[in-house]
């Protein structure tokens, strides 16, 4: 998630320098041609504005689902803190207080179902933008992917017993199994009659609505936007992007027309028509960045941040004294 006001005009020029330039030649090689003598080349500009009133709807539409993946995204973390806190004080509270060990212990898992989720939610998928160039190279020395740069079974052997440890590293879904292992400790507590049925069940409601929210989170990462509309936006957009510099030849050719600029204006196509294209392939490009909120762009949803807060509130709770830092944004960027 970028914190700044803005992205800044060399951090978008960095971004899309090199789709930039050959939005330029595109340009620079049909007006040439033109300037060459070769008028034949030119295209009438009505056929293609139609076409650019056509992908402007379509680019629009795909912005607006992807505004609304992201913002879904962040209404389920939103979602995950309010329901943490609840179960949290529900717990201690219904567990003996803040010294509690057994209460420190299912405290302690649920921060290792956090982390576990948070790892799952980062796995790269085919259809995700982050083995992109340009997204590498933006990512270079100006920001880090904590879930790239560690490993799930280190984070999670900070809160698990070495039992509890060796048996989620033998599951395929580990934030599941390790709810899993949250109910079935709550059932014995009841069995037990450490907790009556109406704790029990105030409890169990909350393992209902995590398991609610990890459902969410993992349908959007699963589910990519889908690909007949992101392919049709690609192939039309290109094919504007291509068609573009020849239906403005005659137009920017003739602007010069009984003036000292005549014979000159038509190199103006270079620069207008690539600055129009620019347009819209950087708003595709953004619409397509901001699809997948969990793929470890600078454009995420920071699931990590938010999840050392719960962390840092659910310890606050039982009153310890070293918590852990908050996570703070670096060149404007947290994760």
């Amino acid at each position: 998630m970028h914190t700044g006001r803005r992205y800044t005009p060399l951090e978008f020029f960095k971004w899309s320098s090199r789709d930039t330039l050959w939005l330029l030649l595109i340009a620079a090689v049909p007006t040439a041609l033109y300037a060459a003598g070769l008028h034949f080349i030119a295209l009438p500009w009505q056929p293609i504005a139609i076409l650019g009133t056509a992908l402007a709807f379509v680019v629009g539409f795909k912005n607006n689902a992807s505004y609304g993946r992201i913002w879904e995204a962040r209404q389920i973390y939103g979602a995950i803190i309010n329901d943490s806190r609840t179960f949290a004080y529900t717990l201690r509270d219904a567990l003996g207080g803040k010294q509690s060990e057994l209460v420190k212990h299912l405290f302690n898992r649920h921060y290792a179902w956090l982390t576990a989720l948070r790892f799952q939610l980062r796995e790269p998928r085919s259809w995700e933008n982050m083995q992109r160039r340009s997204n590498k190279e933006f990512l270079s020395g100006r920001y880090t992917v904590p879930e790239w740069e560690s490993k799930v079974a280190e984070e999670l052997a900070k809160y698990l017993t070495a039992d509890e440890l060796q048996y989620i590293l033998a599951k395929k879904n580990k934030a599941t199994q390790l709810m899993a292992l949250q109910s079935e400790t709550l059932a014995a507590l009841r069995k037990e009659g450490r907790i009556n049925d109406f704790q029990w069940m105030e409890l169990q409601n909350s393992i209902i609505r995590f398991t609610d929210d990890q459902g969410k989170a993992e349908r959007i990462k699963n589910f990519p936007y889908p690909r007949n509309f992101a392919s049709v936006t690609s192939y039309l957009l290109f094919i504007f992007i291509v068609l573009l510099p020849f239906g403005l030849l005659k137009e920017y050719s003739k602007m010069g027309d009984g003036t000292f600029l005549e014979g000159y204006t038509i190199w103006l196509n270079i620069v207008f028509s690539a600055v129009v294209a620019w347009a819209f392939h950087i708003l595709d490009t953004i619409g397509e960045s901001a699809v997948n909120p969990f793929e470890g762009s600078a454009n995420d949803i920071p699931i990590t941040q938010i999840s050392r807060t719960i962390e840092i509130d659910m310890r606050d709770m039982l009153d310890e004294n070293l918590l852990p830092e908050s996570i703070a944004p670096r060149n404007n960027i947290v994760l």
